[in-house]
């Protein structure tokens, strides 16, 4: 079977979906549709790590009326900081990390959150899908942000053949036209909560079927 698609192939899909899912986007892009904040996109980012969209949405808010900058996570005790985020998935060990990355972000980097892939992997607790999140979300930077999600689909369809995200990453590097590297993620994301499913994706009503050699699919819907 032939993996890779060309350049007319991809914008056809890429038309599609952003038509399809105009009105669903992922919780990450939402917070930074509302303020780009570098800041709370790497907050809400290490929230949302195997967390539902609709728990993280909320955390965030009634993490945001109390504190936006690392300043005020620092100021709050362990215990509000938890009750604030909870029941985001392992919220005890990720209210320790926004306490360590805060730290990191005032003592090294003067409250500013940097804005480059090599800084941000410096942090700990920070990987190349939050990197990258960060850079596109907040700062408006190219880079390609490669979840489960962008990972299996991309694999599903053909686009790639790859192993783990690092390698998909890379790939879609080379195949991906730059003016889609911002908005693959949050496309595909959408896609893959609403219709490209892991198990039992709903193929009947995908509007990229006509694309899509279902590669590794077993049973649709």
């Amino acid at each position: 079977m032939k993996i890779g698609w060309d350049n007319a192939k991809i914008d056809e899909m890429m038309d599609i979906l952003k038509k399809y899912l105009k009105n669903n986007v992922p919780v990450i892009t939402k917070l930074s549709q509302k303020e780009r904040n570098p800041f709370l996109v790497l907050v809400g980012t290490l929230l949302s790590l195997r967390t539902k969209d609709e728990t993280t949405e909320k955390a965030m808010e009634r993490l945001m009326a109390r504190a936006k900058t690392p300043e005020e996570i620092l100021g709050l005790s362990d215990k509000e900081l938890q009750g604030l985020i909870y029941p985001v998935g392992f919220y005890r060990n990720k209210a320790q990390t926004l306490k360590d990355v805060s730290q990191i972000i005032i003592g090294k980097y003067s409250g500013m959150v940097p804005d480059t892939i090599d800084e941000l992997l410096t942090i700990k607790g920070v990987g190349r899908k939050t990197a990258n999140l960060v850079l596109n979300e907040g700062y408006g930077k190219l880079g390609i942000c490669v979840d489960v999600h962008v990972h299996r689909i991309s694999n599903r369809i053909g686009l790639v053949d790859t192993r783990n995200p690092h390698e998909t990453e890379d790939a879609l590097r080379r195949l991906l036209p730059e003016k889609y590297w911002i908005v693959y993620n949050t496309l595909l994301v959408a896609f893959g909560q609403r219709l490209c499913k892991p198990v039992s994706p709903m193929c009947n009503i995908c509007p990229i079927a006509h694309l899509c050699p279902q590669i590794g699919v077993i049973k649709h819907r």
